[in-house]
């Protein structure tokens, strides 16, 4: 036991004052002070010493919050009805042309999902990838997996601690073995098979030492791999000598011929290249580059590719490109811009499957192969559908669909007949007909008007005195849709208001809504979660002792904003994986892939802005702040825990309420920043999430 956490166990972990430096930057001629810069060395015996001590601390007060086992149990029911995935099918034709189904699903208490193959639409399925075997407390996690076109080969990655780090293997289908081949460096790795099987193209890491110290977490670049060749030896396709930031996918064409290959540049831009494989030495030529507008590469076909771009088209529509001659004056407009949201396609059945968001809830809509409107499909409810998957030449689509009081449901449609049918389903022991989903709109500062869900029991009272959660995102073109609400189902259930914000940053209304907030806009997005606050009060559905906000990656930058810009607002604050100094945020992980969506301090224009809102900067003495949880992870390679820490000590410094109002760190070890974390992680984290909420805003279990 180290000796900090000792003394906190003996003081009954109430935490120490957290000591101060004199650390003092100007930067753009403004004296910028950050007294605990210390705690952003995560390798410190010191820092590692106090990340227990506040831990520590963090137990002592959730363990002792009235109703926590029945949370902890209602949670683990919720949650036990497992997840289920969206299948996609290959041909196998070495089993005479039948259809393979490939799908993940977790069951149970299974930590992790499962990878099943199926052969038949009514076959039996077959454990293909079972990454629970690999570690008995679930911590390693199935990244990503890529089918052959035949469907008998599978690369996968795997990864540890929720790092993502992931380490690309190949599997026979039918033997369940694994081939030789084993690449590193393949985090979130994007893969195209080759028609025959004999190799693939992909997407991977420099290795320590190739590259200037601290960049191996960037220059990502496209390779070739033939089966059974040293990785180090494959033959690079894209990349080199491009900007480090850079964001490359790759797509094939079934015959193999076209490579496609779209490179985000941020979150608003990115280009399109194409490379013709059949000849020999050939270098990827331009489709389109250098314009301020993203250019979805979405299908590449053996005649044409499918791009569906923004451009001249806040809402997207589709083109199709001639690969022969890819140059952006020759491309052609397949469907046009419509009031709706497009959010990608899909080429199944000779047609073209549309997801579009209407308001903030799906549609999927089918088009003919020339771009004419056919019909649209009936969906539930109010939701989310997901996972377009089928093959062009096929005759059937598979989509996922969920809501808040709905989990997942995939659907097949068979075009030869125009039925929809259920394929598979999950059922939750929620009466669902005891709640309700509403949609609002209300002024946000500058008069825009925002959408917000409200989920609550039918009947709700409003007198101003119900216990409710807003939740938010606001950013990266990340739109949030309603989708199955297990981790706060214990919350409703017990007359809580659960609120999610359609902020701007987000993708709902297209590219104009993400533009109005992000670089100088991004006080857009606090504004428009501090006007669903005053709505919230103002529409007497809660008041301010019964308020209390959450946000996680860029939403726990929204919540910690909004706690320091706002305090008197909140009761309680939830605030996960978050960026809190904006002003540094960049020399972490991999952050400088944000600066386009946040610009940077050493842009002294940007600078300004960004020290605008930073919340680790923002903080003030004396303030009474509201009871504040902030959560993150050790293995987090995406945004780094010095954020949670820097901020828990600021804040615990300054809060003139912080007796009553505890401002708790949970930092957690083998864990990431959210992907692949096991299921006993996960309804670990929401159980203290809301004995948090219980106990700040006066709520009781059964």
């Amino acid at each position: 036991m180290r000796p900090l956490v000792a003394a906190a166990l003996l003081l009954g972990a109430v935490p120490v004052k957290t000591r101060t430096e004199p650390v003092v930057d100007v930067i753009h001629g403004v004296t910028v002070a950050d007294p605990y810069r210390w705690l952003e060395n995560a390798d410190s015996p010191e820092v590692q010493a106090w990340t227990d001590q506040q831990n520590a601390f963090m137990r002592k007060t959730l363990d002792a919050v009235p109703g926590r086992a029945w949370i902890e149990q209602r949670l683990w029911q919720l949650h036990e009805i497992g997840s289920l995935g969206t299948p996609v099918s290959r041909v196998a034709r070495s089993k005479g042309v039948v259809t393979r189904y490939f799908y993940a699903r977790r069951t149970g208490k299974q930590n992790q999902a499962v990878l099943y193959v199926r052969d038949g639409l009514a076959g039996a399925d077959r454990v293909l990838v079972d990454v629970n075997a690999l570690a008995a407390d679930g911590t390693r996690a199935l990244d990503w997996w890529e089918v052959s076109d035949d469907g008998a080969l599978i690369a996968y990655g795997v990864s540890a601690n929720g790092d993502e780090e992931s380490v690309l293997r190949v599997r026979d289908v039918a033997t369940g073995k694994d081939l030789p081949d084993e690449i590193t460096r393949a985090r979130a790795c994007s893969l195209a098979w080759q028609p025959d099987n004999k190799g693939f193209f992909y997407t991977r890491y420099p290795a320590a030492g190739s590259v200037p110290a601290g960049e191996e977490k960037y220059h990502r670049a496209v390779f070739h791999h033939l089966l059974g060749a040293v990785p180090d030896k494959d033959v690079p396709i894209f990349g080199a000598g491009r900007d480090l930031k850079d964001w490359p996918n790759v797509e094939l064409s079934p015959d193999g011929r076209w490579l496609g290959i779209e490179v985000s540049q941020g979150w608003a831009k990115s280009e399109i290249f194409v490379l013709d494989t059949t000849k020999k030495g050939a270098r990827p030529t331009p489709a389109v580059t250098g314009r301020e507008a993203v250019f979805n590469l979405a299908e590449v076909l053996n005649d044409r590719l499918l791009v569906v771009a923004n451009e001249g088209a806040p809402r997207y529509r589709v083109w199709r490109v001639d690969p022969k001659s890819p140059a952006r004056a020759n491309w052609k407009e397949l469907i046009p811009e419509s009031a709706d949201t497009l959010e990608g396609i899909a080429a199944v059945g000779g047609r073209i499957a549309a997801l579009y968001l209407k308001d903030a809830s799906s549609r999927v809509r089918l088009f003919s192969r020339d771009g004419k409107f056919e019909r649209e499909l009936p969906l539930p409810t109010l939701g989310t559908a997901s996972g377009l998957h089928g093959r062009n030449e096929g005759s059937e689509l598979f989509y996922g669909f969920s809501s808040y009081l709905m989990p997942t449901a995939v659907y097949h449609y068979d075009f030869a007949s125009g039925a929809t049918q259920v394929w598979q389903k999950l059922a939750a022991p929620i009466d669902a007909a005891a709640f309700e989903v509403e949609q609002v709109r209300y002024a946000s500062k500058d008069g825009t008007q925002i959408p917000m869900f409200l989920v609550h029991k039918k009947g709700l009272v409003r007198d101003g005195n119900n216990p409710t959660l807003l939740y938010g995102y606001g950013g990266f073109n990340i739109s949030l849709t309603p989708g199955f609400a297990a981790a706060v189902g214990p919350f409703i259930e017990r007359g809580g208001v659960y609120a999610v914000a359609n902020l701007r940053g987000g993708a709902e209304y297209g590219e104009g809504w993400h533009q109005a907030g992000m670089l100088g806009n991004k006080q857009n997005v606090f504004d428009d979660f501090i006007g669903a606050a005053e709505y919230l009060i103002s529409a007497k559905i809660t008041n301010r002792a019964r308020l209390a906000c959450s946000g996680r990656s860029n939403g726990g930058l929204l919540s910690g904003a909004t706690l320091t810009q706002r305090p008197d607002l909140f009761r309680a604050a939830i605030v996960g994986v978050p960026l809190l100094d904006m002003i540094r945020y960049h020399k972490f992980r991999i952050a400088q892939l944000w600066i386009p969506e946040y610009g940077s301090s050493e842009d002294a224009a940007q600078f300004k802005w960004l020290y605008a809102y930073s919340p680790y900067h923002r903080v003030k003495d004396g303030v009474a702040y509201p009871a504040t949880l902030i959560f993150t992870a050790e293995s987090d390679t995406r945004v780094d825990p010095m954020h949670a820490r820097k901020m828990t000590a600021r804040l615990q410094a300054a809060s003139a309420t912080a007796a009553e109002r505890p401002i708790l760190l949970r930092l957690e070890r083998q864990a990431g920043h959210g992907a692949g974390k096991p299921l006993a992680k996960v309804v670990a984290q929401y159980t203290d999430e809301l004995a948090f909420l219980f106990d700040q805003l006066g709520m009781k279990g059964p």
